[in-house]
């Protein structure tokens, strides 16, 4: 069994338990940010499938109640493990995760697979 507690508010809190060796946890679940998943079903997107696409998308482009869901459901570790394999990882967001792991950015793959013609503007 898996308990994933977070506030959403100061007053409210919410708790989801649910069995990891099932796979019926879907993105819809849990209160992510609409803006993360919206080109997808997400009642097809599930957390232990899409692992990889949840991470990426919430540590580049989720909120810190996104981050604080996704932190309480995979943990640290997971967390760390996932983001090291992902190519198109943010920069903040590798920085963000080496910082938290301990794992040297020249671990992560988005940190040794760089375009080969970079972007302009390099922010």
């Amino acid at each position: 069994t898996h308990d994933i507690t977070y506030s959403l508010t100061h007053d409210i809190t919410y708790s989801l338990t649910h069995d990891i060796t099932s796979s019926d946890i879907t993105i819809s679940h849990l209160p992510l940010s609409p803006h993360l998943f919206w080109d997808v079903d997400k009642t097809k997107i599930d957390f232990a499938r899409n692992k990889k696409l949840i991470i990426q998308r919430t540590l580049d482009y989720g909120l810190v109640s996104d981050w604080k869901i996704i932190l309480g459901y995979y943990g640290i570790k997971e967390i760390a493990e996932t983001a090291v394999t992902i190519k198109e990882l943010d920069k903040k967001s590798m920085s963000f995760i080496s910082m938290l792991s301990g794992i040297p950015v020249d671990k992560f793959l988005c940190y040794t697979t760089k375009q080969s013609i970079p972007k302009h503007w390099d922010f």
